[in-house]
C-alpha cells in the first residue's frame, strides 16, 4: 500500500516520509537489490542475534543473494503493467540453498516457513514472510530454461560466472593453473530393457488418443494395457523374446500408420517418444519391420519416456544413463582456496576430450591469465593437442592415452623452422625432412644393430626409417609434460577429485533427484556456486575475517536499527488504519507524499 521513502530524525522527533504505491505498478519486473533497514533480527534477544549475525547463513547473504545480479532476469517478465514479481536474487538463492543443504522441495519451502536461519540466509524483513510458492518457484525455473531455448543464454550459469568472477576478484585468487575432471550422473529415470522400453511407450501413447483411435489402437495393444510392461515380460519365456520384438514392430508399423498423419498428436511428447523409438529400433523393406539388430543401437537413442535427453554410457562395468558433469577449478599451488571457474553438463556419450575443447575458450575468457590445464588421460587427443598447441596453454595429463610406444622416443621442433623437428631415441639423435603428408628421419642403422633395445624397437624392424606428423609431435609433447612436471605439482591433478566427490555426495548412488538435460544443468550450476561459497566460508572463518566483519557493525547503529524496527510496527498498523477508514483512493492518489509526525501520534506513546 505504501513504502517509507525518507526517516528524518533528531532529538525530539522522527518524521517519516511515506510514498502511496500502486497496487498495479507499471512494470512487472522489481529488483531487489537494496538491503532493508528492519528486519526480524533486531527483535530478537541479543544471544540469538549475536548467534545469526556469525552464522554461515548470514555470510550467505552478504556473500550470494546481495551480489546476484538481478537485471540480468529483467527479459524474463513483461514490460505491462502487472503484479510486481517475487524478488529475482530470494528465487535464484533458494535454488542454491537447496542444493547447498541437500533439500527436497518440500523440505526447502518448509525451511524458507520456519527456519530462521532461511530467513536469514534470504535477507527476509518479518518472520512471518514467505516470498514465494512452490509454483512460484516451477514457474521461475521453466521462465529460465524457456529462455535458454530461445536464445541459448542459461542465466543461471551467468549468475555462477559472476560469483566466481568476484571471488576469484576479491581473494586474488590465481587462475594461471587450472584442472578439470568430469563425473557421470544417472537421471531419475526407471531403467528398461529394449521390450519394457517400447511396451512403456506405447501404453503412454494410448493415454492421449480420441475415442476412434483409441478403438482401433487399443485392440493392437491389449496385451500389453492388461498387466503393463514388467508384467507382461516377465510372463514370458525366455525362448519367446526374440518373437516379442518382431510382434512389437509389427504392432509399432500398424500404430504409426494410423495416426502419423493426424496432426493434433504432432506436438505431443507420447507421440514424439513414440516416432522416436519406432525409428531407432525398427526397419521397414518393402512394408516388412525388420527390428534392428543389437550392435545397431547407439548410446543416443531413447533411454525413457520420462528423459528423452538421457544417454547410455557404459564405465568401469557400470551402466549409466544420464549426463556427464565437468568441471574446472584453478590450481595454482600457492592459492589460500581454489574455486570453480567452470562447469558443463553434457550427453554422457561425449568424449572427455571434446567436452574440455568446446569449454576452453569459454574459460579463458572468464579467466584470460590461464596457461596451464592439468587433467587425467581421458582429456588427451589429437582435436585437444591442437587445441592447446593454438592457444599456447600447456596441457598436462596423469597417462598417455592410447598405445605407448614400445621404445621411447622424443620428437621436438627445431627453433629455425616449424617444419623441421628432431626425433631422439636413447641412443640416436637425428634430423627429419618432409615427405608430401608426413615426415621422416632414418636413423644410423650401425647403432641400431649395437642397441639392448632393438629387440623392442619398431624402428629397428623398419629398418631405421621412422615415419610421423605433426599429431604425433603434440602428442609426443603432452606425454614429455607427464614426465617433465616437478614432484611438489604432481598432485595438481588427482587433487580435483574432491570437487567431483562434492558433486557425488549429492547425487545418492550417483543418481540425480532430476530429469532432463536442462534441470541437470540447474543442478550443477546451483551447487558449483554453493561449493564456491562453501569454500570461501571455511577459508574466512578459518582466518577470523568474520570475527572482524561482525566487530565492524557499530552497536549504536544496531541499537538505532532495533528502534526503527519498532517503530516500523507501529508505523505500518497506523497507516492500515488510517488508509482503510478515508484516504486511500479518496482524497489521495497513489505517488501522493504524507508526512507523518511520529512525536504527535497518540499510537506510540
Amino acid at each position: 500500500m505504501f513504502h517509507v521513502e525518507h526517516i528524518y530524525l533528531n532529538i525530539r522527533e522522527i518524521i517519516v516520509i511515506f510514498v502511496l504505491e500502486n497496487k498495479i505498478t507499471s512494470d512487472m519486473f522489481k529488483a531487489n537489490n537494496q538491503p532493508s533497514l528492519f528486519s526480524f533480527e533486531n527483535e530478537l534477544g541479543k544471544k540469538v542475534r549475536q548467534a545469526l549475525e556469525g552464522s554461515k547463513e548470514k555470510w550467505f547473504y552478504h556473500l550470494i543473494l546481495r551480489n546476484i545480479n538481478e537485471d540480468d532476469f529483467r527479459e524474463l517478465y513483461s514490460d505491462k503493467a502487472s503484479r510486481p514479481n517475487t524478488p529475482i536474487n530470494i528465487l535464484v538463492s533458494s535454488l542454491i540453498l537447496k542444493e547447498l543443504k541437500g533439500l527436497s522441495y518440500d523440505e526447502l519451502m518448509e525451511s524458507v516457513m520456519f527456519d530462521l536461519r532461511f530467513k536469514t540466509a534470504l535477507g527476509l524483513v518479518s518472520i512471518g514472510e514467505v516470498p514465494f510458492s512452490r509454483a512460484t518457484l516451477f514457474n521461475f525455473q521453466n521462465r529460465v530454461m524457456e529462455y535458454e531455448m530461445e536464445t541459448g543464454i542459461n542465466l543461471i550459469e551467468g549468475v555462477f560466472d559472476s560469483l566466481s568472477a568476484g571471488q576469484i576478484k576479491e581473494l586474488s585468487i590465481k587462475a594461471d593453473i587450472q584442472r578439470s575432471d568430469s563425473t557421470l550422473v544417472a537421471s531419475n529415470i526407471k531403467r528398461y530393457s529394449r521390450l519394457q522400453l517400447l511396451i512403456e511407450i506405447l501404453v503412454r501413447l494410448e493415454r492421449i488418443l480420441g475415442e476412434e483411435d483409441e478403438q482401433f489402437i487399443g485392440k493392437q495393444i491389449e496385451p500389453y494395457l492388461k498387466k503393463g510392461a514388467d508384467k507382461y515380460i516377465y510372463g514370458l519365456k525366455a525362448k519367446q523374446l526374440p518373437c516379442e520384438l518382431e510382434r512389437l514392430g509389427k504392432v509399432y508399423f500398424t500404430v504409426y500408420e494410423w495416426i502419423s498423419r493426424k496432426e493434433h498428436y504432432q506436438g505431443k511428447k507420447e507421440f514424439i517418444n513414440f516416432q522416436r523409438a519406432y525409428r531407432e529400433h525398427f526397419v521397414v523393406v518393402e512394408r516388412e519391420v525388420i527390428p534392428r539388430p543389437a550392435e545397431e543401437l547407439t548410446s543416443s537413442m531413447l533411454q525413457s519416456p520420462d528423459d528423452p535427453d538421457a544417454t547410455y554410457r557404459q564405465k568401469r562395468g557400470q551402466h549409466y544413463k544420464g549426463f556427464t558433469i565437468n568441471g574446472t577449478e584453478t590450481a595454482n599451488p600457492g592459492n589460500p582456496l581454489q574455486l570453480i571457474t567452470d562447469i558443463s553438463v553434457n550427453p554422457n556419450n561425449i568424449d572427455d576430450s571434446q567436452i574440455l575443447n568446446e569449454r576452453v575458450d569459454k574459460i579463458i575468457e572468464k579467466t584470460p591469465e590461464l596457461n596451464e590445464i592439468h587433467t587425467d588421460g581421458g582429456y588427451g587427443s589429437e582435436d585437444s593437442d591442437k587445441k592447446f598447441e593454438e592457444l599456447e596453454i600447456k596441457h598436462v595429463t596423469t597417462a598417455v592415452r592410447g598405445r605407448e610406444s614400445e621404445v621411447e622416443k622424443k620428437i621436438e621442433q627445431t627453433s629455425q623452422s616449424p617444419d623441421t623437428y628432431i626425433v631422439e631415441c636413447p641412443f640416436q639423435k637425428v634430423g627429419s625432412t618432409p615427405t608430401k603428408k608426413r615426415y621422416k628421419v632414418r636413423f644410423d642403422m650401425t647403432i641400431c644393430r649395437q642397441c639392448p633395445l632393438r629387440d623392442k624397437c619398431q624402428i629397428f624392424k623398419n629398418k631405421g626409417r621412422y615415419y610421423f606428423t605433426h599429431e604425433d609431435y603434440l602428442q609426443n609433447k603432452r606425454n614429455g609434460n607427464i614426465l617433465n612436471i616437478p614432484e611438489e605439482r604432481r598432485k595438481i591433478r588427482p587433487n580435483v577429485e574432491a570437487l567431483m566427490n562434492e558433486f557425488k555426495t549429492r547425487t545418492p548412488g550417483g543418481k540425480l533427484k532430476v530429469r532432463g538435460l536442462f534441470k541437470a544443468t540447474l543442478f550443477a550450476f546451483n551447487t558449483g556456486i554453493a561449493i564456491n561459497f562453501g569454500r570461501v566460508y571455511r577459508f574466512i572463518s578459518r582466518d577470523g575475517l568474520t570475527d572482524r566483519f561482525n566487530q565492524a557493525t557499530e552497536p549504536v547503529l544496531q541499537n538505532v536499527m532495533m528502534i526503527f524496527s519498532r517503530f516500523r510496527l507501529k508505523i505500518e498498523i497506523f497507516m492500515d488504519d488510517f488508509c482503510s477508514r478515508c484516504i486511500f483512493g479518496k482524497y489521495l492518489s497513489p505517488g501522493d507524499i504524507l508526512l507523518v509526525n511520529i512525536s504527535a501520534m497518540q499510537t506510540f506513546k
